[in-house]
């Protein structure tokens, strides 16, 4: 990741934290809730005061203590339901649990805080915590990529429905950042049908690529792998345009120097059919 990425992202993070702390700012004094620190059998009660309960939670947080933390914003949650402190509690729930690396819980309150008010302020914060919860969860590509899909969705919506919130930059690196992955997963599975020789199959994932990924890094590999496919399945047309859409593009990619050297070895010269699927999705997908 390059280092002004990380650089951002370690800002948004530090902004995360100081939003959170600000939020907690807004609570009552704490002297009132010390009591119970010293006692680990301490329940809450069914009349627990909600200023009680929330500043509990924010002096376990202050402790490290996420799990007594959560607790206590839970009680709230259910105690004082419809009212701010209920917004306050869910807020707090799903910070404490990011930041504890508790993410498929940060998950479920922050969606049920987008949910219950889309619009509120802190709106476009809780959908960044949805999101960077599931990104943090992104396997490697050979294992299933539902998280990178619902990570991916998440950053969609905070730059589409949170246009001015200071996390729309770092939601449009990740973007990328997880566009990259979802097709490398689909490199992945064309490289496997590939080497079975069943290139339809492989063509289809590559497809899948210049369709939907064309701007990522995958995209030269996707193209050199075409041309490949369609040699071998006697396309030779198609096999052209691959080799030229990727000669024109990236004319120093090794992968183009592989494919003119295999459409050069059938006595042919990459050409493009400016007609075929291939030129009108890679135009269309380019210029989104």
């Amino acid at each position: 990741m390059p280092l002004r990425s990380l650089s951002s992202s370690r800002a948004v993070a530090t902004r995360l934290a100081v939003r959170a702390v600000a939020i907690a700012l807004m609570a009552s004094p704490l002297a009132a809730c010390g009591f119970w620190d010293d006692d680990p059998g301490y329940q809450t009660q069914a009349t627990d005061p909600p200023d009680l309960l929330y500043n509990q939670g924010l002096v376990a947080m202050k402790g490290g203590d996420y799990s007594k933390a959560s607790k206590r914003f839970e009680a709230l949650d259910k105690q004082y339901p419809q009212t701010e402190w209920q917004k306050k509690a869910i807020l707090m729930m799903a910070y404490s649990n990011y930041t504890s690396g508790n993410y498929d819980d940060a998950i479920t309150s922050s969606r049920r805080y987008v949910t219950l008010w889309p619009t509120d302020k802190d709106a476009a914060y809780m959908t960044y915590i949805w999101a960077n919860s599931q990104y943090k969860q992104i396997p490697d590509i050979t294992r299933d990529q539902d998280r990178a899909s619902q990570a991916l969705a998440g950053f969609e919506k905070v730059v589409t429905d949170y246009p001015k919130s200071e996390y729309v930059s770092d939601s449009k690196f990740k973007i990328q950042v997880v566009r990259d992955q979802l097709a490398g997963k689909e490199m992945e599975i064309g490289r496997f049908y590939q080497k079975q020789q069943n290139y339809a199959a492989a063509v289809n994932r590559y497809k899948a690529v210049v369709k939907d990924y064309a701007q990522t890094r995958q995209i030269e590999e996707a193209l050199s792998r075409l041309t490949e496919c369609y040699m071998a399945l006697g396309l030779s047309s198609e096999a052209q345009t691959a080799a030229a859409i990727l000669g024109h593009n990236y004319p120093n990619s090794q992968w183009y120097k592989d494919a003119y050297t295999l459409v050069k070895s059938h006595g042919l010269e990459p050409r493009e059919d400016t007609d075929s699927w291939l030129s009108r999705t890679f135009r269309n997908a380019i210029t989104l």
